[in-house]
């Protein structure tokens, strides 16, 4: 391994797991601490204000919450992470259309830096993913 490819290393891994555990501890606060139900209450009053149905909040709120707490340990290990990321965007889009329907003037100060994020690691080649379980066990790059 050469000094340059260390870095490229580096530039991989570093935003790789920081993503990871920003987007864990979300999932693991929307899990454990407030738990669904407490983020189904936090959106019920204004979603029931719009028709939104009850059973698609709670879905929403199953979906991000657990694509965000495994999907984070996945990313911070570096295993399925095209996938993972796939599911992260996925997980940004609902919540630009919930909060855009709720609330059309909102604030991305949270929700940006993580698609940023996000992107950054997609457009990275795979050769540089190389402290990762996906080069460990596949060694496709």
């Amino acid at each position: 391994m050469t000094d340059i490819e260390y870095k490229y290393y580096l530039i991989e891994l570093i935003p790789r797991v920081f993503c990871g555990i920003i987007f864990l501890f979300q999932g693991y606060d929307k899990l454990f601490k407030v738990k669904i139900q407490g983020v189904v209450e936090t959106f019920l009053f204004e979603t029931q204000h719009r028709h939104v149905p009850k059973f698609l909040l709670q879905g929403m709120a199953v979906f991000a919450s657990n694509v965000e707490f495994i999907g984070g340990a996945l990313l911070i290990v570096g295993l399925f992470k095209t996938a993972v990321l796939t599911l992260f965007g996925l997980d940004l889009i609902f919540v630009a259309i919930a909060f855009s329907y709720m609330n059309p003037v909102w604030d991305m100060k949270h929700v940006f830096p993580r698609l940023i994020l996000i992107l950054m690691l997609f457009v990275m080649p795979d050769r540089w993913n190389y402290f990762s379980l996906d080069h460990l066990f596949f060694n496709h790059l």
